[in-house]
């Protein structure tokens, strides 16, 4: 059924932690409605407004990432393009700041 896609390690855990956010902020809705917040971000937001911004930024990141490792393994002269957990490690962090502080 997935043939068509490459799913590398990286990306089959990438792929199950969105599922589990989703499931997660489901859980947390039922349990505790959420209300609108005003962090860093230039609107007032809510929890799953938040996540949505998260994931798009995440997925940005590895992106990026991705389009520039050639260029790392260039510049800083690696025998083979730096690791995609670099990627998830960067994509999951910003995803927890702009939960937490946006």
């Amino acid at each position: 059924m997935f043939d068509w896609m490459v799913w590398t390690t990286p990306v089959a855990i990438f792929f199950t932690c969105i599922a589990l956010m989703l499931v997660g902020m489901t859980v947390w809705e039922l349990k505790s409605p959420t209300v609108m917040r005003k962090g860093w971000l230039p609107m007032e937001t809510t929890r799953g407004d938040r996540l949505f911004i998260g994931l798009l930024s995440a997925a940005y990141v590895n992106l990026i990432f991705i389009g520039i490792a050639g260029l790392l393994q260039e510049w800083m002269g690696l025998e083979s393009e730096p690791s995609i957990w670099i990627s998830f490690v960067l994509s999951m962090g910003v995803l927890a700041v702009v939960m937490r502080k946006g």
